[in-house]
């Protein structure tokens, strides 16, 4: 996929004013996050839970090599093939040529950012062969011609309106005037067409929610069974996965996968939890004749040393979107490429630079929410602020945004002038407010009041209260 990250300004424009989108944003920032908060609540081990995940996750890194060629040993031992791809392109073409030798025309596939990462969609259907997403989100946005809108729910942003409409003009073969007035009648005829497609696959293509190093198994989770059918009916299956998402034993797969559904949708586990290990054998009654996994790098290799690696640790749970301010008013297209929200914003700059990721670091509140509710304890706001310094030492940000920060810098050196200067601002403000909760215009915070009112300040400054309280926090 082409990052459409540069154009983020734009973006948002299009995304506050999208009814459709904000109606979809109000209902995914109140249901999934209640729904996290009760199913932490009903696990009393989840911090400890969190701990260990996190433990598990930084072992692996320190020794990523050792896990990766283990778990290549154990999928060759049952029969399976394993190919790294430092690439996208690698990976994309390793992908056409298994698909060219097994002689496909169609292939079904399950939910996969990284497959959204490497753009595989296209590039199979440039070289003639079709390709049919089977998740109920993605299969709409793949009528659609849209990227997904988030990493767990991609058609989150679409009414049940617009996706009967969709049908109607892309299925052909059903009664005009039939019902696609709920969503059960939506997803019966959606199941209806799937059925044929997972019957007639050639090719499987799938992700990998995690790698065990210890069986050469991969583990996929998800909600519609949908993974199970593209996985198992077709001749040969392709997982594709980062290399960062190893882990070394059963146990150490099952004390995330606690965490996972919890994270993403509140669930304590999903509705299919799936581990596969290999071709079918001669006894069993089905399964793939041919299982190949790829393993891609695509600059995450690069992370392992840098001040980004705890990056590396994400399981891809949502949990940072569904909590920050930012993605709840803009949603996912905005930050134009497969990652949004907190994380997108930490690893989209890592993989297609920082230079055509400018916006995103600096596209944060920096609450800290989304370091809150990582289950894997990733300090998101730290490293957003790492990007943030890295952009003004390589004079990245424009010049009036540095000329800016270079005064405050000024002022702040020179705390008497920096307290009567705020201290002016501050009563200017509440005059100027008057008894109003807020201000609906001020020069040079547009960005800020055409969207929200900026709040009267409450009373004096900090550095006003200071002195009066003994030189003692207020």
């Amino acid at each position: 996929m082409e990052s459409r990250a540069p154009r983020f300004k734009k973006n948002v424009r299009e995304a506050l004013h999208d009814p459709a989108l904000q109606a979809g944003l109000a209902r995914l920032s109140t249901g999934f996050v209640e729904k996290r908060r009760l199913a932490a609540e009903r696990l009393p081990e989840f911090d400890r839970l969190r701990d260990e995940a996190a433990a598990i996750k930084d072992h692996v890194l320190d020794h990523l090599d050792l896990y990766l060629e283990a778990f290549e040993s154990r999928v060759r031992e049952n029969g399976g093939q394993v190919h790294w791809c430092a690439d996208a392109a690698e990976a994309r073409d390793t992908i056409l040529r298994i698909c060219e030798e097994a002689n496909a025309r169609t292939v079904t596939k399950g939910k996969s950012m990284v497959g959204e990462e490497i753009g595989i969609n296209e590039h199979l259907a440039a070289h003639g062969i079709a390709p049919v997403e089977t998740d109920l989100g993605e299969y709409v946005i793949q009528l659609r011609n849209e990227p997904p809108a988030h990493i767990v729910v991609p058609a989150f942003h679409l009414s049940k309106e617009q996706i009967a409409d969709d049908f109607r003009r892309c299925h052909r073969g059903f009664p005009a005037d039939r019902r696609l007035d709920e969503p059960r009648e939506i997803l019966n005829e959606a199941r209806t067409l799937l059925r044929e497609r997972f019957l007639a696959a050639d090719v499987g293509l799938s992700g990998a929610n995690l790698l065990i190093a210890e069986t050469g198994s991969i583990a996929l989770v998800t909600n519609e069974g949908n993974a199970d059918l593209t996985v198992t009916l077709p001749r040969v299956h392709i997982a594709i996965a980062g290399i960062e998402k190893v882990v070394p034993t059963l146990e150490d797969a099952a004390t995330i996968l606690r965490l996972l559904a919890r994270s993403a949708t509140g669930q304590d586990l999903s509705v299919y939890t799936s581990f596969l290990t290999g071709p079918k054998r001669p006894e069993d009654r089905d399964g793939p004749e041919a299982f190949h996994v790829i393993l891609l790098d695509n600059g995450r290799s690069a992370l392992l040393n840098g001040p980004f690696r705890d990056i590396l640790r994400c399981i891809r749970c949502g949990a940072c979107l569904n909590h920050c301010p930012v993605f709840q008013a803009i949603g996912g297209h905005a930050y134009g490429w497969v990652y949004p929200g907190p994380m997108g914003s930490v690893l989209t700059p890592a993989l297609t630079g920082s230079k055509s990721a400018y916006h995103l670091p600096n596209a944060s509140t920096l609450c800290g929410k989304c370091a809150d509710v990582c289950p894997m304890r990733i300090p998101l706001p730290d490293l957003l602020r790492h990007w943030r310094t890295r952009q003004f030492a390589a004079a990245e940000t424009p010049t009036a945004q540095r000329f800016g920060i270079g005064a405050w810098a000024w002022l702040a050196a020179r705390p008497a002038l920096y307290r009567h200067v705020t201290g002016w601002a501050n009563r200017f403000l509440r005059f100027i407010a008057g008894r109003r909760g807020g201000l609906k215009t001020l020069p040079g915070a547009g960005g800020w009041t055409s969207v929200r009112d900026f709040p009267r300040p409450s009373g004096p400054t900090f550095f006003e209260r200071w002195p009066k309280n003994g030189g003692k926090a207020p």
